[in-house]
């Protein structure tokens, strides 16, 4: 017989044997550990804003990209770019990476968890004078071995597809929390820009301001010189104009700051925007109205709120882990190989392992193993337990996160309207300080009042114009929360790679991604999981209760 028949009959009897008891063991499989069922939760069938300019539709809205509503090509430049550039979009977008690869690992565990092939030669030399070497035998000799080995758990208990509905889980969560990021940086994106423009036209109006004002001086110096005035007039002229002139820097320290935030989330070191941006452009306007779905949309549009849930899903399949450690781990352990041993010598000293590789030389081994943990003291029962609580603490998250996603959406609401009826009346109480103005020049040139009212409504202008173009930049800005509280923004995400171009080249040159990294792949979801589709977009999965 030679080597390669008896290693292919040891082999191939092995294998009939290993099949045959898969087969009897793979009958009687189960997975321990709840099945994830998604829990109720309380949210309102319509929103409490019901003012007309809150437009209510029963049917899902498109908020894929609100940002587009302002009209502002600028904007959207700029969000694109952020899309594009963002660090800390790429850092979720390697966490989406990461995700694929150790659901890999779940799923290899699934087949034989070590698999190897090793090999040795030995020379040995034996004590003559040990215990029990009377006996006469060879003292010195030279042993050499090369073999496989091969161990298998099996998943009698549904250990390893739990893991590997955890690790599916995690990487839902994880395009979650991708989307949940994106979510946050088209809005953080829109406000700075916001503020940016509501600085600049607070500016702007400012130095209208300061015209006006040195008007005044001019008025009160030519009167002071012509006898008809006394310098009080002159001098708090000067102060009212020094002071308006003094919030100039304020607001310049605003625009900059806001600058160097944009910058930042365009993925550039802090520079001087005003290039790209341009001066003079009016503050962003989506007009007076916002259409809204039904609260329970929310559900299915946040990826905060989904990724809370995948989350309870995947902490759900890990009680069946923790529980499967109560039952025996059924395991099937084989090897198979060629020994030999030599205590002959050739003439340069080497040993002789000619015979290594003859039929008779084969060895092997094959047969089921079992490991109970007994006795435990109850702490493989107290990990259940604990597995289970952190279950019950990320439903109840959920649960919370569900409520207080309600609450930012009617806290973005009753702003962006209420703060729409203060504009309106500071536009009233403007236009009134700017013929206040007219009329208080025109009367002190007259004689026929004093310094002092010309003041007073200069003054109340500032102050007015000011806080008018700053309740328009929060008109803007309570949109922009609201949008970002109904979660909007992420689907533009939808076919495109989570990370860069460059950063994937940068990633599989250092290490072989295999198609990891292309958005080709597909992350199909498991059966236990079916309202989710690949993209991390609901379907239609049933309405809370």
């Amino acid at each position: 017989m030679t080597m390669i028949d008896a290693m292919t009959q040891q082999f191939g009897k092995v294998l009939v044997s290993g099949c045959s008891i898969l087969l009897l063991l793979a009958s009687g499989c189960t997975k321990l550990g709840p099945d994830y069922k998604r829990p109720d939760v309380k949210i309102a069938d319509s929103w409490v804003e019901k003012d007309p300019k809150v437009k209510q539709a029963r049917k899902p809205a498109d908020y894929s990209a609100w940002w587009k509503a302002f009209k502002d090509p600028t904007l959207n430049k700029l969000i694109e770019t952020a899309r594009n550039q963002n660090l800390s979009l790429q850092v979720a977008g390697i966490r989406v990476l990461e995700a694929r690869a150790l659901r890999g690992v779940a799923v290899g565990e699934q087949y034989p968890q070590a698999q190897s092939i090793g090999g040795s030669v030995n020379r040995n030399i034996i004590s003559k004078n040990a215990a029990n070497s009377g006996v006469p035998f060879d003292t010195r000799f030279t042993n050499a071995d090369i073999g496989f080995d091969a161990a298998w758990e099996l998943d009698f208990w549904g250990r390893f597809r739990r893991g590997v509905e955890a690790a599916d889980a995690e990487l839902y969560a994880s395009v979650a929390g991708y989307d949940d990021v994106l979510v946050a940086l088209t809005a953080e994106v829109a406000a700075a820009y916001i503020e940016i423009r509501t600085a600049q036209q607070r500016i702007r109006i400012t130095r209208e301001n300061v015209v006006i004002q040195t008007r005044a001086l001019q008025i009160a110096s030519v009167r002071f010189r012509a006898g008809a005035v006394t310098e009080l007039d002159m001098q708090q002229a000067l102060s009212l104009l020094r002071n308006t002139e003094a919030r100039i820097p304020d607001l310049q320290i605003r625009e900059r700051q806001a600058q160097n935030r944009l910058n930042v989330l365009l993925g550039m070191a802090p520079n001087d925007l005003t290039q790209m941006l341009g001066t003079g452009r009016p503050i962003p306007n989506a007009g007076s109205e916002i259409g809204l779905d039904m609260p329970a949309e929310l559900l299915r549009r946040r990826p905060d709120i989904r990724r809370a849930e995948i989350r309870a899903a995947a902490q759900s399949a890990r009680i069946g882990i923790a529980q499967s450690d109560l039952y025996p781990q059924l395991s099937l352990t084989g090897s198979i190989g060629l020994q030999a041993a030599s205590t002959s010598f050739s003439a340069n000293g080497s040993s002789d392992l000619g015979d290594l590789f003859d039929g008779d030389s084969v060895f092997g081994s094959f047969g089921p193993a079992f490991r109970w943990n007994i006795l435990n003291y109850g702490r493989i029962k107290n990990r259940v337990r604990a597995q289970d609580a952190r279950l019950q603490s990320l439903l109840v998250t959920y649960q919370n996160l569900v409520l207080r996603a309600a609450r930012e959406v009617e806290d973005g609401l009753v702003s962006f309207v209420r703060t729409q009826e203060r504009a309106k009346f500071l536009a009233d109480s403007v236009a009134a300080s700017k013929r206040s103005v007219q009329l208080s020049l025109i009367q002190y040139r007259r004689g026929t009042t004093d310094f002092i009212r010309v003041l007073d409504t200069q003054r109340v202008l500032v102050d007015q114009q000011d806080a008018l173009t700053a309740v328009e930049g929060s008109v803007a800005l309570s949109l922009v929360a609201t949008y970002k509280a109904l979660g909007g923004g992420w689907q533009i995400r939808k076919g495109k790679d989570f990370v860069p171009s460059r950063v994937k080249k940068t990633m599989a040159a250092r290490t072989d991604w295999g198609d990891m990294l292309s958005r080709e792949k597909a992350d199909k979801p498991r059966p236990w999981w079916k309202f989710w589709d690949s993209t991390g977009q609901p379907d239609t999965p049933d309405p809370p209760k």
